[in-house]
């Protein structure tokens, strides 16, 4: 019965900190809204999330850098892009403007209390994952330029 329980604990314990499965956590919308992580991420279609900051300059440039592509793979794949924002209540009042000033069309979705990014075990931000069926099916951290076509041929892999 002791070797039963300890298994279970095991088998429980290892799924719990899987990274293939998507964290239950409550982020707000930018209206303030509670929102689930979960039913943000439970679609039919191919999601990505980015974890970034307003202080980050390689996660404004990866932003930038897929915007310019992103109506393009949305009409051909149907992928959905989340952005969410790590900035602190300190930070947080500069995410609002930095959007709308550059035309950025994604869902925004703030984590100010770093709930997500320590349930995904995020050291640093940018970070990039793709999921589909809520599972993670890739995980990439930090840009350089041209990562946004390396990350388009995963979505395309996944979606055609």
């Amino acid at each position: 019965m002791k070797k039963n329980i300890l298994l279970f604990v095991l088998l429980t314990t290892f799924n719990v900190f899987s990274q293939d499965n998507i964290p239950n956590v409550d982020l707000k919308t930018m209206e303030g809204k509670t929102i689930s992580f979960h039913e943000v991420t439970d679609q039919n279609n191919v999601v990505i999330i980015s974890l970034w900051a307003t202080w980050c300059v390689p996660c404004i440039k990866e932003l930038d850098a897929i915007s310019d592509v992103y109506e393009e793979w949305q009409e051909e794949t149907g992928v959905e892009l989340i952005a969410v924002s790590v900035d602190d209540s300190r930070t947080v009042k500069r995410v609002k403007s930095l959007i709308n000033g550059k035309g950025w069309d994604y869902q925004i979705l703030l984590d100010t209390n770093n709930d997500l990014k320590r349930a995904l075990g995020a050291s640093t931000v940018p970070l990039t994952i793709v999921v589909k069926d809520n599972k993670i099916v890739l995980r990439h951290s930090g840009y350089s330029p041209g990562s946004e076509d390396e990350l388009y041929e995963k979505i395309k892999e996944l979606t055609l």
